[in-house]
């Protein structure tokens, strides 16, 4: 396929805003926005350059997102970087996966995967958040066994040691505590605008950017089943 230079320079215009900007709205930049949603050909060069740098672009409702791939050290987060923001100073393996589960079990949290929105609720208490996170953990580690654990990698019993090895400090910002654990968490992905977190109420919301990428990608049927099947969930709960 042939390609004219007005929408080749186009494209490269739309990867660069993305690459400093992680999503491009028609408010923030018009031209860029009808670019991309207006003409078919930028908008295959466009994704054929996030491929290039191991990334998807995607327009979940008026906006367009560059969501860089798991394996994606440079855009995105390598699992040593996630592990030295989100946890404690020395942290091995079960804490990092104990972080990556609290995440999880916060998405289970507000969405539902079911009905026209996935969202299922409008905010959370911090202290109920913790409260859930204990108990999914310990009804996963009081239901799957150590065989089951090695053949899914549901590493339950390794994860709650880890939190349990965390002391309880209302109020505590420390990353040794539970509190301070969750605490700091949810102030990454508040940077990352997923979440809204309102400190003084002990209160997290989710932004429309998350609203969005849970019901245009993450919750369809295979993918909600997976999170609750990780979360050890049964389906009729």
């Amino acid at each position: 396929m042939a390609y004219e230079l007005e929408e080749i320079n186009l494209s490269q215009r739309i990867f660069y805003y993305l690459i400093e900007h992680r999503e491009l709205t028609e408010e923030e930049e018009s031209v860029l926005y009808k670019a991309y949603t207006e003409k078919e050909n930028v908008m295959d060069l466009v994704k054929r350059q996030g491929i290039a740098a191991k990334s998807i672009i995607e327009r979940y409702g008026n906006v367009i997102y560059l969501i860089p791939n798991k394996d994606n050290d440079y855009l995105g987060y390598s699992k040593r970087d996630l592990k030295g923001v989100l946890c404690k100073s020395g942290a091995n393996d079960k804490d990092y996966y104990l972080s990556q589960f609290v995440i999880l079990t916060l998405l289970v949290e507000f969405y539902d995967g079911q009905g026209s929105s996935s969202k299922a609720r409008d905010f959370l208490r911090v202290g109920d958040f913790l409260n859930s996170i204990s108990e999914r953990l310990k009804e996963g580690a009081a239901n799957i066994n150590a065989e089951e654990e090695d053949k899914d990698g549901l590493a339950f019993s390794n994860m709650l040691e880890a939190f349990e090895a965390l002391r309880s400090e209302i109020g505590s910002k420390a990353k040794t505590t539970k509190e301070g654990f969750v605490h700091n968490l949810l102030t990454f992905l508040q940077k990352q605008g997923l979440i809204d977190y309102i400190e003084e109420d002990e209160m997290i919301k989710t932004t429309k950017k998350l609203d969005q990428f849970m019901d245009y990608n993450l919750l369809n049927k295979k993918n909600y089943d997976r999170v609750l099947s990780v979360l050890g969930v049964k389906e009729n709960e």
